[in-house]
């Protein structure tokens, strides 16, 4: 069975950084490990994901600030986040998918991210 375990996030300055870690237990070899966030009102959105071979991509709203790296062995994924801004705050969510797969099928259970003006 598929575990997502999120850790990290709080409420930092605009301008500040935190790192959010995610990991995993009871998944296959190849995947997609995804970060997605969600603000109030707003619909769910991908902000990062990389592949089980190191390959990664961002939202054009965070490229150049955030960073997603994964550890192969501990299955842990972890976003960095740095220049945050208020618009960033939301619920992130990390989650994983099969490569195969389009869709995301695994999620974690959120974590908040407050930025303040």
């Amino acid at each position: 069975q598929v575990q997502l375990v999120e850790s990290g996030g709080g409420l930092v300055q605009a301008g500040g950084s935190l790192r959010l870690s995610c990991a995993a237990s009871g998944i296959s070899s190849y995947n997609v490990m995804g970060w997605h966030r969600q603000a109030p009102g707003k619909q769910r959105e991908l902000v990062a994901a990389i592949t089980s071979g190191g390959v990664a991509n961002y939202a054009d709203s965070v490229r150049g600030r955030f960073t997603i790296s994964r550890d192969g062995v501990k299955n842990t994924v972890v976003l960095q986040m740095h220049s945050l801004k208020p618009e960033d705050t939301a619920v992130y969510y990390c989650a994983l998918r099969l490569i195969a797969r389009s869709s995301y099928d695994y999620w974690g259970q959120g974590t908040q991210v407050t930025v303040s003006s």
